[in-house]
């Protein structure tokens, strides 16, 4: 009796303790006891160091884009003579100032469009607040932070300069002169106190000789091409008569190309007709779609 119950509880101890096996069967088929092992994976920790990522930023540069600064002197008058020419004929004929005049003074005052207070106020004259309710800026001229005149469009500034002439008495003698008497016009301003640069008749009229603005009464005026000889033999226009007197005005959208696909000209002759030196145009631009009488002449 108690060798059966030792037999029993030896059975028992056995089985418990084969409970926390594992029969594994090799390929022999034989029968193998193996413990069970478990490996605890221990978690790899997060880097707390913050990655920071470096952008590298490429300023890309088109032509448009290029600064105005590396122009020379002459290519700045021409490209403002192209931008503002229209407005100066325009205001002559409203007025009776001759568009020479207009733009010569807006070119030696505002510095071709790059002086400090035309870039600021589009203020192409310099003209000071007096009564003005506009609004204003403040710019060093003869006194420190002088008043200045501020216009939401140059075309304004223009216009202003117009009446600024027109409405004051001391410069009533200069509407005496002839529209095609630009030197009269240059000596009259400075007479009346416009300047008090002594040599500014002689700046205006070394503008308007060396760019042949004179050209621009001419077209307002509607008279044909006038040419004198210097004493170098060289031919000086001093007015002419576009074939084209209305041209393209520039709206936006317009590109060089679809302005010469609607005049069925090439885009290098857009450019030639308007001394352009880039693809650069601007809302409100008029264009000459075609040559001048002179340059006919040339191109023939």
């Amino acid at each position: 009796m108690i060798k059966n119950i030792l037999i029993i509880c030896s059975f028992a101890f056995l089985v418990s303790c084969g409970g926390n096996k594992k029969v594994i069967t090799s390929s022999s088929g034989k029968h193998h006891t193996a413990r069970k092992t478990v490996i605890a994976s221990t978690p790899t920790p997060k880097s707390t160091s913050k990655v920071t990522k470096v952008t590298q930023t490429t300023i890309k540069t088109t032509n448009e884009d290029k600064p105005l600064l590396v122009l020379s002197y002459s290519d700045r008058v021409q490209r403002y003579v192209n931008e503002f020419s229209e407005i100066a004929m325009s205001e002559m004929k409203t007025y009776g100032i001759p568009a020479s005049i207009t733009l010569a003074q807006g070119i030696l005052e505002s510095g071709a469009g790059y002086g400090d207070l035309t870039q600021r106020a589009k203020n192409h004259f310099g003209i000071k607040c007096h009564d003005w309710t506009g609004d204003r800026v403040y710019h060093d001229d003869d006194r420190s932070q002088e008043c200045f005149r501020k216009y939401t469009d140059a075309s304004k500034s223009f216009r202003d300069h117009s009446l600024f002439l027109k409405n004051r008495k001391r410069y009533s003698r200069l509407f005496t002169f002839s529209q095609k008497d630009y030197k009269s016009w240059a000596r009259g301003l400075r007479e009346a106190g416009y300047a008090t640069d002594k040599k500014y008749p002689q700046k205006l009229i070394a503008i308007i000789e060396k760019y042949g603005l004179s050209s621009y009464d001419y077209e307002v005026l509607g008279q044909k091409t006038k040419k004198t000889v210097t004493k170098g033999g060289a031919t000086r226009v001093v007015g002419a008569k576009p074939l084209n007197t209305k041209g393209h005005v520039v709206a936006k959208g317009d590109t060089l190309y679809s302005i010469s696909k609607k005049y069925k000209i090439s885009v290098e002759e857009l450019k030639m007709f308007n001394n352009l030196l880039d693809n650069t145009i601007t809302v409100g631009q008029v264009l000459k779609t075609t040559a001048t009488a002179d340059e006919e002449e040339d191109f023939n």
